[in-house]
């Protein structure tokens, strides 16, 4: 974090000296003042594409498949993983049970026994750790 901050700083007291040079440049009419504007032009085209650049979302990198070696290992039943994707999407215990037949008591049953593999507190947990060993996507 350290890093990037310094190097956010020595950019931007760069451009600020670019242009205070710039600026005495143009004061003491070494060049033009057609020059001056396309040099503040172009300075401000290569800000606006590398903002664009990093405001962009990127494509993502290929499909996602999910790590069958980790369910296994957990131990997490097939229904698990259903409700486990069904948590992902914020969906509550009875819009779970609803979309997957069952009652809401077992969905609680099958969220406590995904806590207790996925060594989670709450559902905010669970589905990071699921993120974090790729069982979600």
């Amino acid at each position: 974090m350290w890093r990037v901050m310094i190097l956010y700083g020595l950019a931007l007291a760069a451009g600020a000296l670019l242009l205070e040079w710039l600026d005495y440049k143009h004061m003491v009419r070494a060049w033009s003042t057609e020059l001056y504007i396309g040099i503040v032009a172009i300075l401000f085209i290569a800000l606006g594409m590398w903002v664009g650049n990093r405001l962009t979302p990127q494509p993502r990198g290929p499909a996602f498949e999910r790590n069958d070696a980790a369910i296994r290992s957990l131990g997490i039943s097939e229904r698990e993983c259903e409700v486990l994707d069904l948590l992902a999407s914020g969906a509550a215990n009875k819009v779970i049970a609803r979309r997957l037949g069952i009652s809401p008591n077992t969905v609680k049953t099958h969220v406590a026994r995904l806590f207790e593999k996925l060594e989670a507190a709450n559902r905010t947990e669970a589905i990071h750790k699921a993120r974090t060993l790729d069982i979600l996507p």
